[in-house]
């Protein structure tokens, strides 16, 4: 402690220990902290928005299919064997593409699958403009 009368040095508060409450937070150190924190605020929230949108692409197909195999039967008609799983009660269609051995696309339907289980089998046949050579399955939607 300083004696009384005694000039304490250049920017010491009086009563203040030396050291004791550590140093003083500048301008910019404030600044910094206030970004970090809003920083760390908005990358939880854009987490948080990705990882919905994943649940809910996820969980939000309803129908889904796959092309077992096909049987092109002329030189304009294919059976494809298609498996549909959906939820029991849900209603949709499946678009399947037939293409010939040039690559340009020869045959292209929506079969709806409105049945009341959760797993169909269906041969369903696909008429072209000339031979097909391969099916795809280009996606299933329910309504």
């Amino acid at each position: 402690m300083a004696a009384a009368g005694s000039k304490l040095p250049e920017g010491h508060a009086p009563g203040l220990p030396e050291g004791r409450y550590g140093r003083s937070r500048t301008a910019d150190e404030a600044a910094d902290r206030k970004l970090k924190i809003v920083g760390s605020v908005l990358g939880v929230v854009l987490l948080g928005v990705v990882g919905w949108f994943g649940y809910d692409y996820i969980n939000g197909t309803k129908l889904s299919g796959e092309v077992i195999k096909f049987d092109v039967v002329s030189d304009h008609a294919v059976k494809a064997h298609l498996e549909v799983r959906k939820d029991a009660g849900a209603k949709g269609y499946c678009t399947l593409r037939s293409q010939a051995e040039s690559g340009d696309e020869v045959g292209r339907k929506d079969f709806r699958f409105d049945e009341h289980t959760d797993r169909v089998d269906r041969v369903v046949t696909l008429r072209t403009t000339k031979k097909a050579t391969s099916v795809e399955l280009l996606g299933c939607h329910s309504d």
